[in-house]
């Protein structure tokens, strides 16, 4: 049987929706929803097959009564759009974050679970081969517990648009990709967060675009993070450079095809022990990878009666709770424990 969807929000996001959509047989989009006709066309286009263009969700929605929502709108439609769907019976994978408040986020996943119907989030970026890859490793426990974990983040795009006027910008609208990483690749959850945020002169961001802040995990390691989205020359990766600590060994990973481990041989009365390489696994067939694909996929494969999709919202929750966190802690210069 094939799945009819609805995809609202056709702005550029909704390319690499379209893209993977394409890849799978039996998922059919027959509605795209955007204030303005004219995105809705080109995305409509970008299918390449027959669709209803609308501007209106609700009524898109209503008229259609699809299988699923794919929610590419901007955060502030997320609340509404999401509620109609789900109460109109719809399975619903959002863009991130997945709500604006965790007030609107625990509604969400409170509405999903009482229709029965599945809620899951696009974080695309766990999707790729050196994030399974590094998991892989740290789950081997060759690096031993691991004890700290470190990222920078620094790029300097031009978006215009919604983003440039968004409070909050790097933290509600990318840094949830890092902190997600975080826990994919760790196993660990946040237990609480400290952040200051701050707005560096020549910034075109109209709110707050630079970050660093630190969370303590469970087990009782530690997770820094310093980012910016006004940083000219010398960018990093969109996956952040990385550091992970283990009680026997670390691993740096560059955020593009570098990885690499070391471990400590027996101990030798120098002044440092010995350190020897170690090798990054493979990916496993079980390893799911594709970006947008590999989560699209997932999702269709969990409406049609398969496993809970990996980023369901009862485990993005997680991730998204750490965003508010660290959000709170800026607002009142604090340390913020998360709630359970």
């Amino acid at each position: 049987m094939t799945l009819r969807a609805v995809l609202a929000g056709c702005g550029a996001m909704s390319a690499g929706w379209i893209d993977a959509a394409k890849q799978l047989p039996d998922l059919s989009i027959d509605g795209f929803v955007d204030l303005d006709p004219a995105r809705a066309e080109a995305a409509a286009a970008r299918w390449g097959r027959p669709a209803r263009i609308g501007a209106d969700a609700a009524v898109m929605i209503d008229a259609l009564r699809p299988d699923i929502l794919f929610d590419v709108a901007v955060p502030a439609a997320r609340h509404a759009l999401v509620s109609h769907a789900l109460a109109s019976g719809c399975h619903v994978l959002t863009e991130k974050p997945m709500a604006e408040t965790m007030a609107q986020a625990a509604d969400l996943l409170h509405r999903s679970q009482a229709a029965g119907r599945i809620h899951a989030v696009v974080q695309n970026r766990r999707y790729i081969a050196p994030i399974r890859r590094i998991r892989r490793l740290l789950a081997s426990g060759v690096l031993g517990p691991v004890t700290s974990l470190h990222c920078d983040f620094f790029l300097a795009p031009h978006f215009g648009g919604f983003r440039e006027v968004m409070r909050h910008v790097l933290l509600l609208d990318m840094a949830i990709h890092t902190f997600d990483a975080a826990r994919c690749m760790s196993g660990l959850d946040a237990e609480s967060a400290y952040c200051r945020e701050w707005n560096p002169p020549g910034s075109w961001f109209e709110h707050d675009s630079s970050a660093a802040a630190v969370f303590e995990l469970t087990g009782g390691a530690i997770f820094t993070y310093r980012g910016s989205w006004v940083a000219e020359g010398l960018g990093t990766s969109w996956e952040s450079a990385w550091r992970i600590q283990g009680e026997r060994g670390s691993l740096v990973w560059d955020g593009h095809d570098d990885i690499r481990a070391e471990t400590v041989g027996p101990p030798r009365p120098h002044l440092f022990d010995t350190a020897q390489p170690v090798e990054i696994p493979p990916l496993a067939p079980e390893d799911g990878i594709g970006g947008h694909l590999g989560v699209i996929r997932d999702f269709v494969a969990a409406v049609r009666g398969g496993s809970p999709p990996e980023t369901r919202g009862e485990d993005n929750i997680k991730s998204f709770a750490m965003v508010m966190a660290a959000i709170s802690s800026a607002e009142c210069g604090a340390r913020v424990a998360l709630d359970n």
